[in-house]
């Protein structure tokens, strides 16, 4: 589906444009109002966030809280399994997750009020309700999403984009009035592909490496004419040049070519993953976070099983899963995990009793989070619903407390007023509570 949101379109479109609208000064249009900022660090947990986004609302029941004790037309089909954690149990497909559970963190007790997808989207993305009425279907954004604003305060090393999202951008995970610059840079391909490559940060077959180069000489020579008396005191096409240099940077940058090269991995390791394109989507995933990429949104849909839930979870969800525990393991074992956050969630949770086409609807009172990483403690579960899943009736939480919980632990204060550019305050978070239990 083609992006026509603005502040989605232009940034990737001026990345679309290649190394011809580079040189021809689109790109450098584009990140001409990068800004540098700074995140309040003092306490930051963790370098980087993977944000997995189960769209359409994965299963409470079916995932990680299973109600062995309720009726079958409500605890479904499944059996509960024990995990490695003394008395927390997940439903039976969750394996290999349930292995690593001393690793994990599980909220139970997340509910609000947004029983479709768009306006769940948007709040589980933003920590910010939507405003008006917003139908299932909607892209809104009236908020900056969680990625956009890490972009904006904690930025990226060698040229590389701050926010990446794969393989598209979930329906509000946009900037908003932070601009277009700060819009994820979205990895349509499939990086399973013997093929896979980023075509928006190589060199165009067109272009050989010498015309490159003399092109580049050719620019360092008309730079070298005389500026505007007035240069010094802010000069625009000074300003120019430093974002020309930004985007020349992604094309040339050994570093951000190494982050791409998804086929150094060894086979051992990708087959690890799963080689299916979420499975190799979460490697290159991992690889951006070692480059010093500081949000990844890992987009999986799927999850909105009205009907046949069963039999689509156990098609779905043993890949899924244990692609999930082999970004975790990898991540702990290369010494990563402690300063990387792994979230896992969708817009809601779905119904406590089983419809007559053996699925599950929209269910915003109750949903599960997983978290792993970036100084969560493991073995740990917050929260608890009734025995039936309806409702939460320990630690009940909101999405603002979700949303804190990330930003305090990527170092940026969730409270903090954010303006328009008409100059309009706006808080980052109404509630910038994080969930104590998470915060090490």
């Amino acid at each position: 589906m083609k992006n026509r949101q603005v502040d989605r379109v232009s940034r990737r479109d001026c990345l679309q444009l290649g190394l011809t609208g580079l040189l021809a000064g689109g790109l450098a249009g584009g990140l001409r109002a990068r800004q540098t900022a700074t995140a309040n660090t003092t306490d930051r947990q963790a370098d980087a966030c993977i944000l997995i986004w189960m769209d359409g609302g994965p299963s409470h029941y079916e995932t990680f809280d299973p109600k062995p004790e309720a009726p079958l037309e409500i605890r479904g089909q499944f059996r509960s399994l024990p995990t490695k954690t003394p008395g927390v149990h997940f439903s039976q497909l969750m394996t290999s997750l349930s292995r690593i559970s001393n690793k994990l963190a599980v909220v139970r007790s997340i509910c609000h009020n947004q029983g479709n997808h768009g306006a769940g989207n948007h709040y589980m993305m933003t920590g910010a309700p939507p405003r008006i009425p917003v139908g299932c279907g909607a892209y809104v954004s009236f908020h900056p999403s969680l990625g956009s604003v890490a972009a904006k305060l904690l930025g990226a090393p060698h040229g590389i984009p701050p926010y990446f999202s794969l393989p598209r951008m979930s329906r509000s995970g946009g900037p908003n009035f932070l601009g277009a610059k700060y819009a994820p840079f979205v990895v349509s391909d499939d990086p399973n592909s013997k093929s896979f490559r980023v075509p928006d940060v190589t060199l165009p077959a067109s272009i050989a490496e010498g015309r490159f180069s003399d092109r580049q000489q050719l620019r360092r020579e008309v730079d070298r004419l005389q500026r505007l008396a007035h240069a010094a005191a802010g000069d625009p096409v000074a300003a120019v040049d430093e974002f020309y240099q930004q985007g020349l940077q992604l094309i040339t940058s050994p570093e951000a070519q190494a982050a791409f090269d998804i086929h150094r991995e060894p086979d051992s390791v990708r087959e690890r993953y799963g080689r299916h394109p979420f499975g190799q989507r979460a490697l290159l995933a991992r690889r951006l976070v070692a480059a010093g990429v500081p949000f990844i949104t890992l987009y999986e849909g799927g999850w909105d099983h009205h009907e046949n839930l069963f039999d689509r979870f156990e098609e779905k969800v043993p890949r899924f899963e244990s692609t999930v525990a082999a970004l975790i393991e990898d991540l702990d074992a290369q010494g990563m995990l402690e300063r990387t956050l792994v979230v896992a969630l969708g817009e809601f949770g779905r119904t406590p009793k089983i419809n007559a086409r053996g699925g599950r609807d929209h269910w915003s009172n109750a949903m599960s989070v997983l978290f792993a990483g970036g100084g969560t403690p493991g073995g740990l579960v917050v929260g608890a619903t009734d025995r039936q899943g309806y409702a939460p009736v320990e630690r009940i939480l909101a999405p603002e407390n979700f949303v804190s919980t990330v930003y305090r632990k990527l170092g940026i204060d969730p409270g903090q007023i954010l303006y328009t550019p008409e100059g309009r305050p706006t808080h980052l978070v109404s509630d910038a509570t994080p969930i104590a239990e998470l915060m090490a």
